[in-house]
């Protein structure tokens, strides 16, 4: 893979932060995708739990692309919005990005991805989303 230019992070709050520690990575400190998406994941269903007002399940992931490697002692920022709403589904787009070196600010995307959600009810069956409250 080749060296990115250097990023800044996206204006708001990230909805997750997290270093990847040693049991997250391999024999030569790459971290396992399998961890990375699991932790999009769960920054995914954070504004899909929000907007559905309770209980989501990921029925899909649309797309995932690992821009560039994720290393043990990278402080990974997740940034994550919902992009569409169905009747009973959402779909989230979540970007990654990684602070390398944090004295001299050197920050990139590491991974992009895109995810579906389904709003649940308590027996975990299919319910409808909320409208938007109007004010």
């Amino acid at each position: 893979m080749s060296d990115s230019p250097k990023t800044s992070l996206p204006a708001g709050m990230p909805t997750l932060r997290v270093m990847p520690m040693p049991s997250d990575a391999n024999i030569h400190g790459d971290v396992f995708g399998g961890w990375i998406m699991s932790q999009v994941d769960i920054a995914g269903a954070v504004p899909a739990a929000r907007r559905a007002n309770g209980r989501v399940a990921t029925i899909a992931v649309n797309s995932f692309l690992f821009k560039q490697p994720v290393f043990v002692g990278d402080l990974l920022s997740f940034y994550a919005e919902v992009v569409k709403v169905g009747n009973t589904s959402l779909t989230v787009s979540v970007e990654v990005y990684a602070e390398r070196n944090r004295l001299q600010a050197d920050t990139v995307k590491v991974t992009e991805a895109t995810l579906t959600y389904v709003a649940t009810d308590s027996s975990r069956k299919p319910r409808q989303i909320p409208p938007l409250e109007t004010i």
